[in-house]
């Protein structure tokens, strides 16, 4: 069995893999010999994911049909196949093949846009004479299935949970919570939808603790944008994304709800939303539709009727109308404005985009909150003659499953985070900004 990187260098210094788990990145990378932490990390991720070569799984089916050779070849991040048949009629099920083959079809699945067919005629004798018959081939990438899910997952999450504790804040504070970039169904760097949904779990998780180190009256949960992955930004999701883009919508809508409840235990809450490029109903990079057209604009509706269904009080925000892209809302006399930020070119030139926007009236805001750009961002911005402070754009970490994006083009690749910030009677309160 062939061994991954991380166990060749345990092995060389008397221990396996799983030793290194806990150890901190730094002196894991050091000790065993690594250029850098990150790659520690990486490894260490995909040891225990069972995503490594210590885990691979390689099958070299072969049969034969007519002299011609069925094959399959799978490794842990799929494989291709090879399959003759003398049957006319397409095949539109693949687990029996898949099966005779020697793949477990309850794991792995065939990539229906990679499927190639070919046809021939080619002598057989059977019965005694020979004739001439079709053969047809099939060749195709195989891919692991995604997650088995239990869907729908957000009505399910409801039936569960009809009653809610009181909220218990009484601080004068509001805790803003920056939900983005999740990116639901995406696969990268990072993992895939199994790895978002245990890393939005730990987000949840340190909230509770922040907020009840935080005592707050009011919490605003402001979804900044790109809640799913969708299938019309990039040509490579039709072949990177793990989850069809219903299941990306339902899954994102459980896993905001989910948050939703946690903050409606502590506080009032209150939900802003807005558009974004990855969520927007798009054809290519060009919008189908109205600007929201928007699968988050849609979650936030169908949420809101949720919670009036259930009697969880909170109160749900979106743009003023089906054009616009932002929003701004009065957080105890502080604006604070709602972007996802892709109206910018880069985040050099998102506070030169705020400027002209509020020279025109638009996001004429105290604090502008974007997401977009995967890395956090903290900058003063001019000072608001309205309130005689400064103005301050935040650009919020992402939560999703990497970049290879952002990484590639900017040569950013911000560790995921959930951004929480304050605000009081005075203003934004910088001191209490934390990426948990």
């Amino acid at each position: 069995m062939p061994q991954c990187n991380l166990a060749i260098a345990a092995e060389h210094t008397g221990t396996t893999p799983e030793d290194w788990y806990d150890v901190p990145s730094r002196a894991a990378a050091q000790a065993l010999g690594f250029a850098s932490k990150s790659t520690v990390n990486d490894l260490r991720n995909a040891h225990k994911a069972g995503a490594c070569k210590c885990h691979a799984e390689v099958h070299k089916v072969h049969t034969d049909t007519h002299n011609r050779r069925d094959q399959l070849e799978l490794g842990p991040d799929g494989g291709n196949l090879t399959y003759h048949t003398t049957d006319p009629e397409p095949i539109r099920d693949w687990d029996d093949i898949l099966t005779h083959l020697g793949a477990d079809p309850e794991r792995w699945t065939v990539a229906s846009d990679t499927v190639r067919v070919s046809r021939w005629q080619q002598s057989s004798k059977e019965g005694g004479e020979r004739d001439l018959v079709w053969l047809t081939a099939y060749k195709a990438e195989i891919r692991p299935k995604a997650t088995e899910l239990d869907l729908p997952a957000l009505y399910a999450e409801v039936a569960r949970n009809t009653h809610y504790t009181a909220t218990k804040g009484t601080a004068p504070r509001t805790t803003v919570v920056a939900w983005a970039d999740i990116q639901t169904g995406k696969v990268d760097r990072n993992g895939n939808t199994l790895d978002l949904l245990q890393r939005l779990e730990e987000k949840r998780t340190a909230l509770t603790k922040y907020l009840s180190r935080n005592d707050s009256e009011h919490i605003i949960i402001a979804d900044v944008g790109d809640i799913v992955e969708g299938f019309d930004n990039v040509s490579s999701q039709i072949r990177t994304n793990d989850l069809s883009l219903m299941d990306q919508v339902d899954i994102a809508a459980t896993e905001l709800w989910k948050t939703i409840r946690l903050c409606a235990a502590h506080a009032t809450v209150d939900v802003l939303g807005i558009p974004s490029n990855h969520a927007q109903w798009r054809s290519g990079k060009g919008l189908a539709g109205k600007p929201n057209d928007d699968w988050g604009i849609h979650i936030s509706k169908r949420l809101e009727h949720l919670a009036n269904e259930t009697g969880l009080p909170v109160r749900f925000h979106r743009p003023a109308d089906e054009f616009s892209e932002t929003l701004t809302y009065n957080v105890r006399g502080t604006l604070l404005g709602l972007a996802h930020g892709h109206q910018a070119t880069n985040p050099d030139k998102v506070t030169t985009w705020w400027g002209k926007m509020s020279h025109a009236g638009v996001m004429d805001c105290d604090v502008l909150l974007t997401g977009h750009y995967h890395h956090l961002r903290v900058q003063p911005s001019g000072r608001s003659p309205r309130t005689g402070k400064s103005r301050w754009h935040l650009q919020a970490p992402t939560l999703d499953n990497g970049s290879a994006w952002v990484n590639n083009t900017m040569g950013e690749d911000g560790d995921p985070g959930l951004l929480v910030f304050g605000i009081n009677d005075d203003g934004f309160d910088l001191a209490s900004l934390a990426v948990l």
